[in-house]
Formats: C-alpha cells, structure tokens, sequence
C-alpha cells in the first residue's frame, strides 16, 4: 500500500500558477507510474496528468499546455505545476498511483481560483 500526502492548494487569481506537492510513502518500490486527479465541485473525480517511473508523461485535454507533471525520484514526490488558471480548475486535487490504488487517495488540497 502507497501512502500519499497532497500539499500546495490555495486561492488564486485567473491566470495564475500554483505547483502542488504529493509526497509518496510505504510500498514505493510497487510504483510504476503516479498522477494527479482532481475533483471539482459537484462532479466526479478525473485524472488530470499522469507520469511514468521512465519519466514519460500524459495529460486530459483540459490542461495540456497549461500543467506540467514532474517527478523527483529520490524523495519520491511528484508536481504538478499549474499556470494559467482557470475557474473551471477549481477542484480538490489527489496524487495517486496511475492505475488509481482505492486505498492509496489522501486528503487532497483544495485549489480556488477566482477574482
């Protein structure tokens, strides 16, 4: 089992960046790939980006060109840095295993972008 700890959520205006923190923990040598999913209000968690223990990346349409996930093995955390936000960003954000581990979603950061 992966144990995972989201950081880095906050208020933010449109059209500003964020980069959120997920700090990976217990079975860590199991991982072959981690992603971000995200939750915004009122509808169903979804993957935002996901990344490969090579390194190699993907990401929903909604956020190409605007998010960019990364990975630091050796303290095993990933990032997801967020710029040119959007309202419609607004969302809870996970960090979990890519398939989605079910006992491996943390509590997530609340991300807010408004004016």
């Amino acid at each position: 089992q992966v144990q995972v700890a989201e950081s880095g959520g906050g208020l933010v205006q449109p059209g500003g960046s964020l980069r959120l923190s997920c700090a990976a923990s217990g079975s860590i040598s199991t991982i072959k790939a981690m992603a971000w999913y995200r939750e915004p209000p009122g509808k169903e968690r979804e993957l935002v980006a996901e990344i490969a223990s090579s390194g190699d990346s993907n990401y929903a349409d909604f956020v190409k060109g605007r998010f960019t996930i990364s990975g630091d093995n050796a303290k095993s955390t990933v990032y997801l840095q967020m710029n040119s936000l959007k309202p419609e960003d607004t969302a809870v954000y996970y960090c979990n295993t890519y398939p989605a581990g079910t006992n491996n979603w943390g509590q997530g950061t609340r991300v807010t972008v408004s004016s």
